[in-house]
């Protein structure tokens, strides 16, 4: 990176910032001022320039400046996939996504389907990629935007470089660089070259290879983006690595791990940790590439980085291979051909082979809708000139001396006209087999869809197996580590000399073993549970329920379960029942469940909101019933965090959480709104705001009631 960069950047933070304090006034001038200030910080303290940009979004909203949430949107994208939180890219890009649809603005959503092509990219999802830069590049193309259309072929070239296609994102990559170098686009230059420098490594052109990824690396240093030239330069040890020039290849690998643990780097530290695993496999300094590896590997868990997870396997499959621990080097070398499937397998292929024949078949749409106006352009022409002829006739009548000269223009309009039908005759024929090429691809995808819908249904499939696999997979893991733990703890109280601390450090870690694989063995059995729940064939015996002493009774049970977690966290309950409610035929088990699964998910929120706003919050939980036209209602209202609009629509779909991974298996809401609709002909909605509040409404028809009169009107208790 140039000095006089790393300077001006600090300095020109440093005025912004003196300018925010000096006029705190909150107007559009302030958003523009904070936008300012995030791109001014973007390159040294990507932490910092991500709050910042949240601060203008926060601003915009407040003063709905649509213009200015456009772009702090797409920025957030940007920077938290920089920083490989792939969930709040996805959140943010998709905020950003409707904003642009709102606003019909082709620019815009040209640039939010490029960033969901890169973050899909990034986490080996190839077809993903392809689909979303294809349907970005039909906006671009629209927009006339010469420099968002050569961003997206870029992309595009990424998506072939991930499965493997090499010259086929040549030739996409080579032309963009005339173009890229007339609109100035350095940043767009970088990318292009150090793809094309990866593809020409992949087959084996050296020279060229080393060439493109170095002037890769100038021109990121340039810029001063040094996340993308930590990149090149592991690019670089990969491709001496695979020379055999080890020392180089070290060189690179253990410079960029370096800058990458300076800079707080966690997009660019697990491949750097990788690349240099790599190097000293080959060098036979095997426990040091296995520790090496085995960290980037969890480094690479929480984002999901296919490609880092691919590379770590093998890694460890040829280390673990020439230890001699056939068991762990077979189970790597399996999850490295699980990995690499799911990027360049058979069926990511034909899915991507679909999305560019689909995208084929729109652009023939588009010329026969072309050919099309030109027939119709020249049946009015021809219309035209046959109104001039019957002027010319019309006039012949008094112009009889000059009979000769418009019987010779005559001849000239009828030889016009006949060569005017022959090319018409051509455009019809030429039509009608363009309409006959448009029957048959038509019917390439009806099958083509009937085609996705069956990988649709194999892919819900594979979601309930990947959903309780990976519980199990850990399971097995800590089996394994504590199997080897015990046999060290045996070893140790074997020797003459004992070793009290390290025995304790191995009780203690088993201890913590023994605590994950009760907590994963627990998740697997509640997703299990929850499917057997779903699916049992007995629905129980209906039975006249008091739904008020129901409700208590299960919020009782809920504050209970909450306490027993965390026993100094209190939380305000409210009750608000009608007395004249009556009871409810139903089954006391069934909705006793979805009553306990509201009622906790309404805890977990408050308790979430608590952690962030410390002793100034007061949480709060309200359930109220009410007899209404037609049935009867309950509502369950907390005060917690909320659930973000654009995840509203999908809150009850199966295996769908807004919990962290482990906290949640997705299915108590799916089977809450499958007994209520399906089991009593009811409705499960929801309201909230994200922050503020939530409120689910159950309500039961009328034919479920027999009304009675209650006790007591309401009640409250304060915790």
């Amino acid at each position: 990176m140039r000095p006089g960069l790393l300077i001006a950047q600090p300095r020109t933070a440093d005025s912004l910032q003196a300018v925010l304090r000096a006029s705190p006034r909150p107007d559009t001038t302030r958003v523009r001022r904070l936008q300012a200030l995030s791109q001014a910080l973007f390159m040294d303290d990507a932490p910092r320039s991500t709050a910042v940009l949240e601060q203008a979004l926060a601003l915009s909203r407040q003063l709905r400046d649509s213009m200015g949430m456009g772009q702090e949107l797409l920025g957030l994208g940007t920077r938290y996939r920089r920083r490989a939180d792939y969930g709040r890219a996805r959140q943010r890009t998709q905020e950003a996504q409707a904003l642009f649809a709102t606003r019909r603005d082709m620019v815009g959503l040209a640039n939010t389907f490029l960033q969901w092509s890169l973050i899909e990219n990034e986490q080996a999802n190839p077809a993903a990629a392809l689909r979303a830069a294809l349907r970005g590049l039909t906006y671009a193309e629209k927009s006339r935007n010469l420099k968002i259309v050569n961003r997206t072929r870029v992309a595009i070239g990424g998506v072939y470089v991930q499965l493997g296609n090499y010259q086929d994102a040549l030739d996409v990559l080579l032309p963009i660089f005339r173009n890229a170098a007339a609109l100035r686009d350095e940043h767009m230059v970088a990318s292009a070259l150090n793809m094309v420098g990866n593809c020409y490594r992949q087959l084996n052109d050296q020279p060229k290879a080393l060439r493109y990824l170095r002037r890769s690396v100038q021109l990121n240093r340039k810029t001063g983006d040094v996340l993308n030239a930590l990149s090149d330069e592991i690019r670089l040890s990969e491709l001496y690595a695979g020379q055999g020039k080890l020392p180089q290849a070290l060189y690179y690998a253990t410079q960029a791990r370096a800058e990458a643990k300076a800079t707080k780097d966690s997009y660019n530290l697990p491949p750097a940790e990788l690349a240099v695993a790599r190097v000293y496999l080959l060098q036979g300094r095997t426990d040091s590439a296995v520790a090496l590896a085995e960290h980037a590997f969890t480094l690479s868990q929480p984002s999901r980085s296919n490609e880092n997870l691919r590379n770590g396997s093998d890694i460890l499959a040829q280390a673990y291979a020439r230890r001699g621990d056939f068991a762990n080097a077979y189970r790597y070398q399996r999850l490295w051909g699980a990995y690499k499937d799911s990027v360049a397998g058979i069926e990511t292929q034909r899915r991507t082979s679909a999305l560019r024949y689909g995208y084929e078949l729109e652009r023939k749409q588009d010329q026969i809708a072309l050919l099309t106006q030109r027939q119709q352009l020249q049946e009015q022409k021809a219309h035209q000139q046959r109104q001039e002829m019957r002027g010319l006739l019309a006039g012949l009548a008094g112009l009889l001396l000059l009979a000769g000269l418009l019987a010779r223009n005559i001849f000239l309009k009828q030889r016009t006209n006949r060569a005017l039908n022959e090319k018409n005759e051509q455009i019809a024929h030429q039509r009608d087999r363009l309409d006959q090429a448009l029957t048959k691809l038509k019917v390439a995808q009806s099958q083509l869809v009937q085609s996705e819908k069956m990988v649709a249904l194999a892919a819900l499939t594979a979601g309930v197996a990947h959903e309780i696999q990976n519980p199990l997979n850990f399971v097995n893991n800590f089996s394994e580590v504590s199997l080897e733990m015990l046999t060290e703890l045996e070893e140790a109280r074997q020797e003459p000399t004992r070793d009290p601390e390290l025995e304790a450090s191995l009780l203690d870690d088993l201890k913590q073993n023994l605590l994950r694989i009760n907590q994963h063995g627990g998740r697997a059995a509640g997703i299990v549970r929850g499917m057997l729940e779903h699916a049992h064939a007995d629905p129980g015996q209906r039975q006249p329920v008091d739904l008020n002493d129901l409700a208590q009774d299960y919020l009782r049970l809920a504050y209970h379960s909450l306490q027993n977690t965390h026993r100094d966290f209190t939380v305000a309950r409210t009750l608000d029942l009608d007395p004249a409610l009556g009871s409810l035929h139903v089954v006391p088990q069934e909705l006793g469940r979805v009553l306990l699964n509201l009622f906790t998910n309404a805890f977990y929120a408050v308790h979430q909101k608590a952690l962030l706003l410390g002793p100034a919050y007061t949480p709060s939980v309200r359930v109220r019933t009410r007899r209404v036209s037609g049935g009867v209602e309950l509502h369950v209202r907390d005060n917690g965090t909320g659930i973000p609009a654009v995840v509203l629509d999908k809150i009850f779909d199966p295996f769908f959480t807004t919990k962290p991974p482990g906290e949640g298996t997705g299915l108590g809401l799916w089977l809450s709104y499958d007994i209520i609709t399906n089991g009593y002909d009811g409705t499960l909605t929801v309201r909230s705001e994200e922050g503020a509040f939530t409120e689910f409404v159950v309500t039961l028809p009328q034919d479920q009631g027999v009304p009675v009169v209650a006790a007591a009107a309401g009640a409250s208790e304060e915790a």
